[in-house]
């Protein structure tokens, strides 16, 4: 029985006078009912004005007229019944033919399109070879199949360095068998071939970056990371920090632009000269916004160095903005460098925890479930990682009713806390929950600086209050964290609160409300804090302004003259100088209309967007999470309307404040890049990172598969981690 499908329109064609109509073929994928779903041909009738079929299409379909005057294209491959009247068209046949699991091996279509193919084994092959497969089947006529070997080969490439497969996947068995069996007339590069074509991608790649970083308008801002390889060489990884706003849109960008094998032993001074090298190299080394130092050694001395070379290339504030440091770094040396303070307690927390673990798990496990406590990890701290130190302090908090049983029970007072105790365990694992929670909200997609001000301003209150805790330790962790804190905050706060100014949101708001708070026992420093922000924000807007003003005065761009006539018959001259007219455009005379009335209303008081902006009541998002406000939208929309402070918004917002330092550990290359030359690691680390955002990547990915999450996978070469930067 056939699907049941809608009754087709009946196409009438006028004939002579138009008063005899006869039925011109007409379809319909099948019709249920009393009525016969049999074909039979379409009579011969003689109609001078039908149309021939001159589709392509009706290569792959029979068009029949069934015993009920309707027509119906049949598919030659699958007997598939389609409608075909005039109205319909053809686009459904095609995409059927699309689809058609018979005519998709038979069609040549585009080149991206899977050749499936039968394999036999048989013992004999045609090339004499015993044992091999061979394609065969109902596509041995491979008449319309177009197959390049050249782009494949650039597509295998593209995979191997894409997804940080070994080169010397190309001689593996395996999967010499499944590209044959795929596509037998693609011809296995070599291991030597795939290295060559990978510089090669590298090389165009580069070239695609460096013409994007050329063109873009805005000030970029780097990272630099040092790495080394399991051997011991070491190499310093430069990662460039921008926002992009191609195709008009606003979009922040994170690409690696070296990864640089660096000759031990090596200075700070020489880190810094080749830096500024391959800065110049891209081109971008007058661009510069700020620069992110957390994982390099000697950090300080690199970015005074740095900004001693670069400061004839205008830094933004004279360089006093060039150096900053990310949040996540800030609180990992904050309490990194101050719980020792507590390292008597965390070794009687530690000890405890140890011995209940090894000695009186089983003890442990039946108070738990006779006070009915859920299940959960009962952690020991690893050395130097403080968040393990955390979980280890919280989970001895949970479980607190069950360890005090449990002592009780034991009488091993020298192993357990006293009550005294608990209560300074209890109020050390709470500066460390709000840090530990802190810290969690850093990987976002596509960050901005003006994320986490706020969350800052709250740590500092807070350890400010535990800075007056009755309890000894506490205060004395509480000051300790305190005075460093506010040591590294110091370098990157101005950014910051430059992001929340920035911020719709919040503008002036944010900055006032936490400074009082912060300062409530010194409003005079609440003040003056306030009024520098304030000042030297107001100092970088008048930089900006200044840098626009000049691009303004550019004749190109300037049309507005006191003699508006010469002005408009150089626009529009027919001389022999043609590229004057095609300079100018309607956007530049609109530009010059704005100068104009500028400079003709200097009678009346005129609003900077700053002032302006500052003079408007703060955006109030619709309800909703505040968290997913789009600050890059919000600049976009309003870019025309605030000129100066958008370009600004530009430069600031892409500072990388919230990265994410990594250890030791984690900046190790893995085995199979610690065994190439510099040159190729280079090449794979930067060709990898650029292609992550290779759309014609995104679309196969969505075409077939799972999309990559930017997770590894096997063997996968990702060789930097994926977050956000």
């Amino acid at each position: 029985m056939g699907e049941r499908l809608p009754i087709a329109f009946q196409c009438m064609t006028k004939v002579g006078d138009r008063r005899s109509k006869m039925l011109e073929p007409t379809a319909i994928e099948q019709i249920a009912g009393s009525g016969s779903n049999m074909v039979v041909p379409a009579p011969a009738v003689h109609n001078p004005r039908a149309r021939k079929l001159r589709s392509a299409v009706w290569q792959d379909f029979t068009k029949e007229r069934r015993a009920d005057g309707n027509c119906v294209a049949i598919c030659n491959h699958c007997k598939k019944q389609l409608t075909a009247t005039s109205r319909s068209g053809t686009t459904h046949l095609r995409n059927h033919l699309a689809i058609c699991t018979t005519t998709s091996t038979r069609r040549a279509g585009k080149r991206r399109k899977l050749v499936v193919r039968r394999i036999h084994h048989n013992k004999s092959s045609a090339d004499g070879r015993s044992g091999e497969g061979h394609a065969s089947g109902e596509d041995n006529d491979n008449e319309g199949t177009h197959f390049d070997q050249e782009l494949s080969r650039r597509d295998l490439v593209h995979m191997i360095v894409q997804h940080g497969y070994r080169f010397s996947i190309v001689d593996d068995v395996g999967f010499q068998k499944f590209v044959k069996n795929l596509q037998p007339q693609f011809r296995m590069v070599s291991y030597d071939t795939v290295r060559a074509d990978s510089m090669e991608i590298y090389e165009g790649e580069k070239l695609k970056l460096q013409d994007v970083l050329f063109k873009i308008p805005c000030r970029v801002s780097i990272s630099v990371d040092m790495w080394q390889s399991n051997t011991q060489m070491e190499y310093m990884c430069l990662t460039c920090h921008y926002i992009d706003h191609a195709n008009d849109e606003w979009k922040v960008r994170k690409k690696i632009l070296n990864f640089v094998h660096m000759e031990s032993p090596f200075t700070e001074y020489e880190i810094a000269n080749v830096i500024v090298e391959k800065l110049h190299g891209w081109g971008i080394d007058r661009k510069l916004a700020a620069v992110v130092l957390d994982n390099c050694s000697g950090g300080e001395l690199v970015a005074r160095e740095l900004l001693r070379v670069l400061q004839p290339r205008r830094p933004l504030l004279n360089g006093d903005l060039f150096q900053v440091r990310s949040c996540a770094h800030i609180l990992n040396l904050t309490v990194q460098e101050s719980w020792e303070q507590a390292s008597e307690i965390t070794d009687r927390v530690r000890k405890m925890i140890t011995y209940v673990k090894f000695e009186k798990f089983q003890k442990f496990q039946d108070i738990s479930k006779l006070l009915h406590m859920d299940q959960k990890l009962l952690v020991v701290d690893s050395p130097d990682n403080w968040s393990s130190l955390y979980l280890m302090f919280e989970s001895a908090c949970y479980y607190h009713d069950v360890l005090v049983r449990l002592a009780e029970q034991e009488g091993h007072y020298d192993v357990f806390l006293a009550a005294a105790d608990w209560a300074d365990v209890k109020a050390l694992t709470e500066i460390l929950d709000v840090v530990y929670h802190a810290m969690e909200k850093f990987p976002v997609e596509n960050p901005t600086a003006n994320l986490y001000f706020n969350e800052m301003c709250e740590i500092h209150v807070l350890l400010r209050t535990w800075h007056n805790s009755p309890s000894p330790v506490v205060a004395k962790v509480a000051g300790q964290m305190l005075s460093k804190f506010e040591g590294y905050w110091d370098l990157t706060r101005p950014i910051m609160a430059f992001a929340s100014i920035l911020d719709p949101r919040y503008k002036m708001k944010s900055i006032e409300y936490f400074f009082r708070l912060i300062y409530a026992d010194e409003q005079f420093t609440a003040k003056s804090t306030i009024d520098v922000i304030q000042n030297t924000f107001h100092n970088l807007y008048n930089d900006y302004k200044h840098q626009s003003s000049d691009s303004w005065k550019n004749s190109s761009v300037l049309c507005y003259s006191r003699n508006s006539s010469s002005c408009m018959g150089s626009m529009y001259s027919n001389g022999d100088d043609s590229k004057t007219f095609s300079r100018i455009t309607l956007s530049d005379a609109r530009r010059g209309l704005d100068q104009y009335i500028q400079e003709t209303s200097s009678g009346q008081s005129l609003k900077s967007d700053l002032e302006m902006y500052l003079e408007e009541a703060v955006y109030r998002p619709k309800e909703g999470n505040q968290d997913n406000f789009d600050i890059l939208g919000w600049w976009k929309t309003f870019a025309a309307k605030y000129p100066v402070l958008s370009q600004m918004a530009r430069d600031i917002l892409a500072i990388p404040v919230s990265t994410i330092p990594l250890d030791n550990d984690a900046r190790t290359l893995n085995e199979y890049l610690s065994t190439m030359d510099p040159l190729t690691v280079q090449g794979l680390v930067c060709a990898q990172d650029w292609l992550r955002e290779d759309p014609e990547g995104i679309r196969i990915a969505g075409s077939g598969g799972q999309a990559n999450d930017g997770a590894p996978h096997g063997d996968e070469l990702i060789v930097v981690p994926s977050q956000n930067r």
